[in-house]
């Protein structure tokens, strides 16, 4: 049995031995068979799998929409548009972080505005409206 041992799938898929084990766990990754001398012997499709694991994480999928997009793959009733779906579930939800990483700058605006920079710590107003109750 010819195969890519744990540590090549590895190079190829641009990730640490910890990674693939870890997406064995998860079932993001099959479990391969074994050579004769007990080394994992992992196929094209496992490093094909891998990369498109990688791909989805960095779009901001997570492992459980990853699984799902990968059961989706292999379902042949799927459609094409099942996938856009989720794509475009996956834009909203990157839409709505930015309103709130957008939100979370103004307020650090207004609070570095309100500070000079100088005096005591027990004086620093960002400090202080930290500890004030949020609205």
């Amino acid at each position: 049995m010819e195969g890519l041992r744990t540590g090549e799938l590895a190079i190829q898929g641009g990730v640490n031995l910890e990674t693939i084990r870890y997406y064995e766990r998860r079932g993001l990754l099959p479990k391969p068979p074994r050579t004769s001398a007990g080394y994992r012997a992992f196929d094209a499709e496992a490093v094909r799998r891998l990369r498109f694991i990688k791909q989805a994480q960095a779009l901001g999928f997570s492992l459980k929409e990853v699984r799902e997009l990968l059961a989706l793959r292999l379902n042949p009733r799927t459609s094409c548009a099942d996938v856009r779906r989720r794509a475009e579930a996956k834009i909203a939800d990157i839409d709505e972080k930015l309103r709130a990483l957008r939100a979370m700058k103004r307020a650090l605006v207004c609070l570095t505005a309100a500070c000079a920079g100088r005096g005591p710590v027990s004086a620093c107003p960002i400090l202080e409206s930290l500890e004030e109750r949020a609205p």
